[in-house]
């Protein structure tokens, strides 16, 4: 059987990727409190992702290098 959350792991890097996002957008999207779908979690924890300051000092979520390569090895 395949992991559930992987799926989800993609399409939360690909949102991500397509333009960074405030970090309070995607924690309203994306948390949960669900042990069996840590999507964002396991995102932060496989460094595919990560929180910037922006210039005007709100907290932004971009894609890491490893998240752009995540999404390269996982498209068909």
């Amino acid at each position: 059987m395949s992991d559930p959350v992987e799926p989800l792991i993609f399409d939360l890097v690909a949102w991500i990727a397509a333009a960074e996002r405030p970090y309070l957008e995607v924690m309203d999207a994306w948390r949960t409190s669900c042990p069996r779908l840590p999507v964002w979690e396991e995102a932060n924890a496989r460094g595919l992702v990560t929180r910037v300051r922006g210039a005007d000092g709100e907290a932004l979520v971009r894609v890491t290098a490893q998240g752009r390569a995540f999404l390269d090895g996982a498209r068909p």
